[in-house]
């Protein structure tokens, strides 16, 4: 008997090469022969990692985790992932229209938390300020990663989708605002609620109805939603922050400088860096700007950079996180913002229909996202030198732009600043991001499965 016969392969060592490789191996599929987005774990429809399914055979001794194992596969998925929290804002919507609406409501508004450090917040207001922050730090470790390795470091490849990006962001507040001046009801301050985009429901849906479109058609939407994560967090900090508590925000800064120092130096323990984080996260709430900005500042210091084995932390991080920002923070936000008592609330529903905002933001969604995303790609690819490519028509940017309509959280979120005070306004603004939503994910759908049939591809782009 040889030496290799009598030596087995060490799968240890098989996992951890393939761990590495995972990532690059979803690139690569996403955008062939090119770099492509180089999208962390917990947003990536490619199948779990060897080490997971390695591990597997040995969790049948352990049911606990085995369950714990099962479930971080099923929100590593973004199609399930997504899925799931379109369950939840359904469930939610249909409680608050229910008899169950009054104790649906008073969980809501229940307070708690210590007053002595100005934390003392509703359920909603820590669903909306608090976890949901855990969602906007894996937003920065995505942003993180596609700066340094992944697809916005090329500006030459990412400029389309990037240029889109801001068109669709400005495309639906100028719908918004049409509708308002033409009503002449002047309600311009919830210009920028119909101008996000939701990056799990429309990644859901495209894992669902846009099977048989080009790689390339997924990384141009991921791309653009990247990008579209970043333009709302600016709007966000900009537009509907407070009064400044400018000795608060300097010490937040402060924390998330030790926070950056520590993990630049592998300094990775858990119970070191979230108490860090949650310091980081108090500070900023008090300080003014909205608490979710500490999660984006915390993602963003964290490098993504590849050490010598091919692993970045960015995606290490992500793996941990993910499946606690797509099954905890997401759903929980989602229950408590998408539950819009529209029968009970003042007009009922034909006041919440009759009501500008409402159609506006319904409409904007949409309308909005198709006018900005497309119109602009139409217009570039025709008078510059930027071109689709890789199998990617103007009607596929067509269907991505109705995707990109799909505006829940972050829309949601805005819609709460942006009508804070005014329970009414806020019920009918997020009413309308339910309506738009809705709206686009539908018409999204049926133009994804009319061009998933089209075989003939190339020829709009290459003119």
């Amino acid at each position: 008997m040889t030496t290799a016969e009598r030596t087995p392969r060490s799968p240890a060592k098989s996992r951890i090469a393939h761990r590495g490789q995972g990532v690059i191996r979803r690139s690569v599929h996403n955008l062939p022969g090119q770099r492509g987005l180089q999208r962390p774990i917990a947003l990536s429809s490619a199948t779990p990692t060897r080490r997971a399914s390695a591990l597997g055979a040995g969790a049948q001794a352990h049911p606990v985790l085995h369950l714990r194992r099962s479930i971080t596969r099923f929100l590593a998925n973004e199609t399930k992932a997504g899925l799931l929290l379109i369950a939840v804002a359904v469930a939610a919507l249909v409680i608050a229209n229910t008899p169950l609406n009054e104790a649906y409501q008073d969980l809501a508004h229940l307070h708690f938390g210590p007053e002595v450090l100005g934390l003392n917040l509703s359920v909603h207001a820590w669903a909306a300020d608090g976890i949901l922050t855990v969602f906007f730090f894996v937003v920065g470790l995505e942003l993180k990663t596609e700066f340094v390795t992944g697809a916005l470091r090329d500006m030459r490849e990412a400029a389309l989708p990037m240029i889109a990006a801001a068109f669709g962001m400005l495309g639906p507040a100028i719908v918004y605002v049409v509708i308002q001046s033409v009503t002449s009801t002047h309600a311009y301050h919830g210009w920028a609620v119909p101008t996000a985009t939701d990056i799990a429901f429309a990644v859901a849906l495209l894992g669902i109805f846009g099977r048989g479109l080009p790689p390339a058609a997924r990384t141009f939407l991921l791309t653009l939603a990247v990008v579209d994560d970043l333009l709302a967090i600016i709007v966000i900090a900009v537009f509907y922050s407070g009064t400044l508590n400018f000795l608060a925000l300097a010490a937040s800064l402060v924390t998330v400088a030790v926070f950056a120092v520590l993990v630049n130096r592998n300094v990775t323990s858990p119970w070191l860096l979230i108490p860090l984080g949650v310091v980081a996260w108090g500070l900023m709430f008090n300080s003014g700007v909205h608490a979710t900005i500490a999660g984006v500042a915390l993602g963003l210091v964290v490098p993504a950079r590849r050490d010598a084995h091919g692993h970045q932390m960015t995606h290490a991080f992500v793996e941990k996180v993910g499946p606690w920002s797509a099954g905890l923070a997401l759903p929980i936000f989602a229950f408590f913002a998408a539950g819009v008592p529209v029968l009970g609330a003042e007009g009922g529903l034909a006041g919440a229909l009759a009501d500008p905002v409402t159609f506006s933001i319904a409409l904007a969604l949409p309308l909005g996202k198709l006018l900005g995303i497309w119109g602009s790609v139409a217009v570039l690819v025709r008078f510059t030198k930027l071109r689709l490519g890789n199998g990617v028509d103007l009607p596929d940017v067509a269907a991505i732009a109705l995707l990109a309509g799909i505006g829940f959280t972050v829309a949601m979120l805005i819609a709460g600043l942006a009508f804070k005070g005014d329970e009414v306004e806020t019920f009918h603004a997020s009413f309308g991001v339910i309506l738009g939503t809705f709206s686009s994910a539908l018409l999204g759908a049926v133009a994804l499965h009319r061009r998933t049939r089209v075989r003939a591809r190339g020829a709009s782009s290459a003119k």
